[in-house]
């Protein structure tokens, strides 16, 4: 399961309407990489792929991953911090055992 909070569904539906247009929903996932191991990745896209597993957030935002990063998202919720210092989308992953200082990689 991957949660969506309120502001982080207002924040994907402005970018929707404002600059990707052609996408319904946010693909999220892992990659290997960053300095702790593995990275977060985003993806503005227009439908999710067969394999995918679909999450929907308040105000009917879809965000979905594939079973792979699923392992390493389940439990995830995805937040957008309005801070003027860090402004930007935060996962806040219950699988993290360590992160980066700039919270983009983490380390299982």
């Amino acid at each position: 399961m991957i949660n969506v909070t309120d502001n982080a569904a207002v924040q994907i539906q402005k970018l929707i309407l404002k600059q990707h247009a052609e996408a319904t929903g946010l693909r999220v996932g892992v990659k290997a990489g960053g300095c702790s191991g593995f990275e977060y990745v985003f993806a503005w896209e227009p439908a999710p792929r067969e394999t995918d597993l679909i999450f929907e957030g308040p105000q009917g935002v879809r965000v979905w991953t594939d079973p792979r990063s699923h392992r390493l998202l389940d439990g995830t919720t995805l937040d957008y911090d309005t801070s003027l210092m860090s402004r930007g989308f935060v996962f806040q992953n219950p699988q993290a055992k360590s992160t980066c200082g700039c919270g983009t990689s983490f380390t299982v």
